[in-house]
């Protein structure tokens, strides 16, 4: 009982704060918190402030430059870059789309397309049911002297992910290494936490 009386002693001593909130669409109002002498029934209902664009960046631009990991031969991108104009400028024979279905484009004849299912989750194995699909299909590509282009929905994590791992495994680089790379050609990209953790682990059973 000494301990309730504590908590709601220290309780009444709170003050009320006042929150500024902003929701994705940009309404912005703000929120007070009631003091402890206050009912539901009396307090005031949130103040509406003046409404911005939006809560949040958009990005309305088409990401459709792909980057260039490997001269001539490997390139990374997101669904945007996969254009009959690209597959024409960057010689494009292969495209190898993750996750998502080629994007229904007139690309040339000439162009070999793969779907590989993979979900943009922590928990996908992505060490068995992707890598190895994945990584096959790239070196077949590099077996003809061709060129491919890799891309899932943006371009950041699932796609990204089989490149580095592609790198990983046959151009002989340890997970920092190749994250690096490609990094380097292409910032934005960034592995969900669960396909981190299985690259460097990709990175330990390759170096054995």
């Amino acid at each position: 009982m000494i301990l309730l009386y504590e908590l709601q002693k220290r309780l009444a001593n709170l003050r009320p704060t006042t929150t500024i909130v902003t929701t994705p669409t940009g309404a912005r109002y703000v929120e007070r918190s009631k003091s402890s002498d206050s009912d539901d029934a009396t307090a005031k209902s949130p103040e509406q402030l003046e409404a911005r664009q939006y809560g949040f960046v958009v990005d309305t631009k088409p990401d459709s430059v792909p980057a260039c990991i490997l001269s001539e031969f490997l390139y990374l991108g997101s669904q945007d870059a996969v254009t009959a104009e690209n597959a024409i400028k960057y010689k494009l024979t292969h495209v190898l789309s993750v996750g998502i279905e080629t994007p229904n484009v007139e690309l040339p004849t000439t162009v070999k397309c793969k779907h590989l299912p993979c979900l943009d989750l922590p928990e996908t194995d992505l060490l068995h049911y992707v890598l190895p699909v994945a990584i096959d299909f790239i070196e077949e590509v590099h077996a003809v002297k061709g060129c491919v282009l890799v891309h899932c929905n943006a371009g950041v994590s699932r796609s990204s992910s089989v490149v580095i791992g592609y790198l990983m495994q046959r151009r002989d680089m340890c997970f920092e290494e190749a994250y690096n790379l490609v990094k380097s050609w292409r910032p934005c990209i960034q592995p969900n936490a669960g396909f981190m953790q299985q690259l460097k682990k990709f990175h330990n059973t390759e170096a054995k």
